[in-house]
C-alpha cells in the first residue's frame, strides 16, 4: 500500500524534542510505519527553520497536517502573519486531514498571533493539547490508529486501544481518577480541571474508543483489572540460591491498576535485600541506601509492566536470587537492539496509551532514557552494568547484586572483605548445570516442549525460554521443523567444551 504521508509542522525552535522525538516513534514502531510516513523538508541553516517555499511544498504533498502550537508564533516578516499560521492556512485550503496538539493549559500565556492561529485551529478538526513528549506521542497514535481505522485500513486494534469487552465506567475507579487529575495538574499541568468528571480525563488521555472503555483504560484506573485480563498481574519469586528451585521459599502475586503493580513489585524488592543506614554527619535525618539503587530496581519493573505484550498469557516475573534482580516481560522485545538500550535512544513505546499515564505520575525516567540511566545509577553504586535480553519472546531486565561475582570477577564493596572464598558461582557457572540437564533431556525426548522443560528442571518457563536461546547461539542446539510440530536436535556431544 501507499503510506499515508505525514508533515509535523509548528514552529522550529520551540518544538525541535517533540518533532524528534515523533520521527523516531513513526519511523521505528513497526505499526506505525507500516501506515506512515514522515515527510521532512530540508531546514533552512541562515534561518534556523524551513524556508516558506519548503512548509508549503510539504503541506501540499502531505496526506495528515500535524500542528505543535505552544507560546511561540514567529516572525510576522512582510507579510504581517508567521510562518506557522500561513502554514495553517495552506493546510486548510488543501483540504488537508488536520490533528493539531496545543501545549499547555487553556489559560497559559501566548503570544496574541498564536492565540489567533488555536482559535482558528477550533472547529472541524482533531484537537488536543499535551504537557510533555510522551503525551504527544499517545495522543497522535490514538489518533492515527482513528484515521486507518476510519479509512479501513486497519482491522485489527492494538491492544492499549483495543475495548475492554464487559467493561463500563461503573468498573473505574473515580476516587484514584480523581486523585490522577490533582497530582498531576500539580506536578505536569495536566490541562483537566480538578472538579471535572472522569469522562473528561478518560478523553484526553485518548482512553475511549467509539465511546466504549478501552483495556488501557481498565489496567489504569479499574476497580479489578485482572476480572478482564487475567494475565495482566505481576508474580514474584525470592530464592536463597542463584537458580529457581521447588518448593518457592518466598512467592506472591500481585493484583491491581498497572500503578499498583509497581509499588506492589518494588516493595517486594526492597523488602528482601540489604539497606544501609549512615551517619548524620551531614544531615538530621542519617541516608540509607539499598543494595540496588531505589531507582533502578524501579525502572525496571516499570519498564516491564508498561511495554510488555498483554496478549501474552504470562505474568510479569519478578525473580530475586542471591546474586541478581532478573525482571521478565512476556512478548516482544523492544523495536530497538539490545545495544542501542545501553545509551540514550528514540522512545518506542509497546503501548503509548499506557505509558504516557504512567510517565505523567512519575512512573519512568522518560523517553529513551530510562535503560541508560539505569547503567548510569548502577555505575554509581559500584554494580556491574544491567544485562538486557530479548529472546524466545520474552525481554529480560538482569541487575547485578553486590554480592554477585559476575563474568568471573568478584564484585566487592567497602563493608564487604574483598575475597573470592566465599563468593557464588559466577553467572556463567550458575547456568551451565541447567544447560547440561536440558541438553540430556532433549537428546532422550527430542519432542520435549518448554513447559516439559521447565516442569523437569524446575526452573520456570521463561527460564527456559532463556536457555533454549542461549544454547541455539553457542551452537548447541537447533530447532528443526515449526514450534508446534518440530522437535530439538543437540549439535554437540560434549557441551562441557562450550561456554553457552
Amino acid at each position: 500500500m501507499t503510506p499515508i504521508r505525514i508533515f509535523i509542522g509548528g514552529t522550529q525552535r520551540e518544538f525541535a524534542r517533540e518533532r524528534a522525538h515523533l520521527r523516531n516513534y513513526l519511523r521505528g514502531d513497526p505499526l506505525m510505519r507500516r501506515f506512515f510516513e514522515v515527510l521532512v523538508p530540508e531546514p533552512d541553516p541562515a534561518r534556523d527553520g524551513l524556508p516558506d517555499a519548503a512548509r508549503r511544498d510539504a503541506v501540499e504533498h502531505c496526506d495528515i497536517y500535524v500542528g505543535l502550537f505552544g507560546t511561540d508564533y514567529g516572525d510576522e516578516g512582510k507579510a504581517g502573519t508567521s510562518p506557522i499560521e500561513r502554514e495553517f492556512d495552506r493546510a486548510v485550503a488543501f483540504g488537508k486531514h488536520r490533528l493539531i496538539f496545543v501545549k499547555g493549559a487553556e489559560g497559559a500565556e501566548r503570544h496574541p498571533g498564536m492565540r489567533t492561529v488555536i482559535d482558528k485551529a477550533q472547529a472541524g478538526i482533531a484537537r488536543r493539547r499535551f504537557t510533555t513528549p510522551a503525551e504527544l506521542v499517545a495522543g497522535l497514535y490514538a489518533a492515527l490508529l482513528r484515521h486507518v481505522e476510519a479509512e479501513r485500513l486497519l482491522h485489527l486494534v492494538p491492544f492499549d486501544a483495543e475495548p475492554c469487552s464487559g467493561a463500563t465506567t461503573n468498573d473505574l475507579d473515580a476516587e484514584a481518577m480523581g486523585r490522577f487529575i490533582r497530582t498531576t495538574r500539580r506536578s505536569r499541568g495536566l490541562p483537566v480541571a480538578d472538579a471535572a468528571p472522569p469522562t473528561d480525563l478518560l478523553r484526553h488521555l485518548d482512553l475511549l474508543w467509539r465511546g466504549r472503555l478501552t483495556n488501557a483504560a481498565i489496567l489504569l484506573f479499574g476497580q479489578a483489572p485482572q476480572r478482564f485480563l487475567i494475565s495482566s498481574e505481576v508474580e514474584c519469586a525470592h530464592f536463597h540460591g542463584t537458580a529457581v528451585a521447588r518448593p518457592i521459599p518466598y512467592r506472591r502475586v500481585y493484583g491491581g491498576t498497572v500503578f499498583e503493580l509497581v509499588d506492589q513489585a518494588v516493595d517486594f524488592v526492597l523488602g528482601a535485600i540489604d539497606r544501609s543506614v549512615g551517619t548524620r554527619a551531614e544531615t538530621v535525618q542519617a541516608p540509607a541506601a539499598y543494595e540496588i539503587p531505589e531507582q533502578v530496581v524501579t525502572e525496571a519493573i516499570v519498564n516491564a509492566v508498561a511495554h510488555r505484550d498483554y496478549t501474552d498469557p504470562e505474568s510479569v516475573q519478578v525473580l530475586l536470587f542471591k546474586d541478581r534482580l532478573e525482571v521478565v516481560s512476556p512478548g516482544r522485545p523492544p523495536s530497538l537492539s539490545v545495544d542501542k538500550l545501553r545509551v540514550s535512544h528514540p522512545s518506542l513505546p509497546t503501548n503509548p496509551l499506557i505509558a504516557a499515564p504512567m510517565h505523567l505520575l512519575g512512573y519512568g525516567k522518560g523517553m529513551g532514557s530510562g535503560t541508560a540511566h539505569m547503567i548510569r545509577r548502577c555505575a554509581e553504586a559500584g554494580l556491574p552494568e544491567p544485562d538486557f535480553e530479548a529472546d524466545q519472546g520474552c525481554f529480560t531486565t538482569r541487575i547485578w547484586r553486590p554480592t554477585a561475582s559476575v563474568r568471573g570477577t568478584t564484585t566487592s564493596f567497602p563493608h564487604q572483605p574483598t575475597t573470592t572464598q566465599n563468593a557464588p558461582p559466577t553467572a556463567s557457572t550458575t547456568q551451565i548445570p541447567t544447560r547440561e540437564r536440558i541438553l540430556e533431556l532433549l537428546r532422550a525426548e527430542p519432542k520435549l516442549t518448554r513447559n516439559d522443560l521447565a516442569v523437569r528442571t524446575g526452573i520456570t518457563p521463561h527460564g527456559v525460554k532463556y536457555h533454549l536461546a542461549r544454547l541455539k547461539k553457542a551452537g548447541l542446539l537447533r530447532r528443526v521443523g515449526s514450534d508446534r510440530a518440530g522437535h530439538w536436535e543437540v549439535q554437540d556431544p560434549n557441551p562441557h567444551d562450550h561456554d553457552a
